[in-house]
């Protein structure tokens, strides 16, 4: 059965100066603060998130379901996944702006398996989590995994 999901962003003003909000159905994100400013600087330290920033965790957390579900059929053991996701905004080399791409890195505690096995199963959940198969042919994806 298909769930939906569901938030809702309000825009306030002209873009460069303009502020908005970000809130989530499920009340994790509540009036999030949102500004251009973030959007093209992306420092963090303003307390402002942006879609590119919202894209990267949704990016990280499907990637690290669809490598845990591949490391247990897999034979994997007492595994544990650090997963960051750095999506990258700029201008497009056609113009305007837009989301270049996504590089997954993964440090993963799995026993059972070797380097090798990781990143073949890395570069499978890369392809293949329903977030990376939304960005396909639009965004450049790439994963680096290594065992700790």
């Amino acid at each position: 059965m298909a769930t939906v999901h569901e938030a809702t962003a309000t825009w306030q003003g002209d873009l460069p100066s303009g502020t908005g909000t970000v809130t989530t159905v499920s009340g994790v994100l509540q009036s999030a603060a949102t500004s251009w400013k973030e959007r093209t600087e992306g420092t963090g330290r303003e307390g402002r998130t942006s879609p590119e920033e919202l894209l990267a965790a949704a990016h990280a957390s499907c990637f690290s379901m669809a490598l845990s579900a591949r490391l247990a059929k897999a034979g994997a053991t007492s595994t544990k996944l650090e997963v960051t996701a750095k999506v990258t905004f700029g201008a497009m080399p056609g113009g305007g702006n837009g989301v270049a791409s996504s590089a997954l890195t993964v440090r993963a505690t799995a026993g059972g398996i070797d380097a090798a096995k990781l990143s073949e199963l890395a570069d499978d959940a890369k392809e293949n989590c329903p977030i990376s198969k939304a960005l396909a042919a639009n965004v450049a994806l790439s994963v680096e995994a290594s065992l700790v």
